[in-house]
């Protein structure tokens, strides 16, 4: 009997196929990553593959979701135009980009979308789009983070040139991203997830390195883990520089050390902020404890915050929690949601005065003009009374 074929996402031969043939002609590559730890991970380790091949990525980018909002955004079109033409790569965002795809192209630049969250209304004109949630994918498997999906159109791209090394390498920063972002830990994440922390345990990369040893190696699994995810979870992006994406590409010792401080630091002086958010939320929702959802926000609230805000409250009291910063003019937030609900969904249902919004059934983002707030969370009510 022949040799089953192992069932592959949709496109990511074609998407492997078009990195080599850009390698090869020493086109300009420029990777695009959400400024999370799964999207910082998955531009780390295709960089990786690609610099495996012979080939150089010219750079990579990374939006300030407090001021660029999420996914690709026109500021950043603005920025990268005079590096046109340019194979463009998106990694943890893009699927739900429209316009900024047809503006992309238009500029010159041919893009790749690597995905892994639901598409909204269409798809974008991209030149190929390697997500397991498109509606035609045949991957038996949807529960990938995308870093997920970056580790598959990598060993697509090396095949059996990958070292044992490299594998384990990429396998550390894939099972971090796959924890940090918090998919089902079942089916190839699992296999990833345990993998990757068995070799964490005699790693290679610096940045690794350097928090164990500052963290201390005895108890990595039980103390240490939780605190580099969230050190490098937590940091921010200026001028669509990334200090975690610094951290996870650096050789020099002195900077790995400097870098990994300030992120443990950052982290600790953020929990606190966390907390004094939460708490003002319950008591907030102390004085109105009867409503369906949690929805609220302050001008004082940091966006990146809220995600963590939104899961505890969303965990404490088994309610969807909308949680934002509210801005001039605009508020952007995060959500969080009980398992059996898909917030999603719920804000497809007020996609026509939703600026941008997107990500998993449990844990999504949106952004929204404050004059359709009230709209907004009277229409989410609406929905989750009906216990969709």
């Amino acid at each position: 009997m022949g040799k089953v074929k192992k069932q592959k996402i949709k496109n990511i031969e074609k998407a492997s196929d078009r990195i080599k043939k850009a390698v090869q002609n020493k086109e300009r590559i420029i990777l695009y990553g959400d400024s999370d730890l799964d999207g910082i991970s998955s531009v780390v380790i295709l960089e990786e593959a690609i610099k495996n091949l012979g080939g150089h990525v010219d750079c990579a980018f990374f939006p300030d979701r407090e001021t660029d909002g999420y996914g690709i955004n026109l500021k950043a079109l603005e920025m990268l135009k005079k590096k046109a033409p340019a194979l463009l790569i998106t990694l943890d965002l893009g699927i739900g980009n429209v316009k900024e795809v047809d503006v992309a192209n238009k500029l010159g630049f041919e893009v790749i979308i690597v995905d892994h969250h639901e598409p909204l209304v269409g798809v974008p004109n991209a030149s190929i789009i390697v997500d397991p949630k498109q509606y035609d994918d045949p991957y038996p498997f949807k529960g990938l983070a995308d870093v997920g999906v970056a580790y598959n159109l990598c060993l697509e791209l090396l095949g059996d040139k990958i070292s044992s090394n490299l594998k384990n390498s990429f396998l550390e920063l894939t099972a971090m991203g796959t924890i940090a972002d918090m998919v089902p830990q079942t089916d190839q994440n699992q296999e990833i997830i345990e993998e990757g922390l068995r070799s964490l345990r005699n790693t290679f990369r610096p940045a690794f390195k350097t928090f164990l040893e500052i963290l201390g190696e005895g108890r990595v699994f039980e103390d240490s883990l939780p605190k580099i995810i969230s050190a490098l979870n937590s940091a921010e992006s200026l001028n669509f520089e990334n200090e975690s994406y610094l951290l996870l590409t650096s050789s020099d010792k002195k900077q790995c050390k400097e870098l990994a401080q300030k992120l443990l630091d950052n982290t600790n002086y953020k929990q606190i902020q966390i907390k004094n958010i939460t708490q003002e939320v319950e008591r907030r929702i102390a004085q109105k404890p009867d409503e369906t959802i949690v929805f609220e926000g302050d001008p004082a609230w940091k966006l990146v915050l809220a995600g963590s805000v939104a899961s505890t409250i969303c965990a404490k009291y088994g309610k969807p929690a909308f949680i934002f910063r509210k801005m001039d003019k605009e508020s952007s937030g995060s959500v969080r949601n009980p398992h059996g609900t898909n917030s999603v969904d719920a804000m497809a249902t007020c996609s026509d005065f939703l600026i941008t919004y997107g990500g998993h059934a449990n844990a999504s983002g949106f952004r929204v003009k404050n004059e359709y707030l009230d709209k907004f969370k009277n229409k989410l009510t609406e929905y989750f009374k009906k216990g969709k």
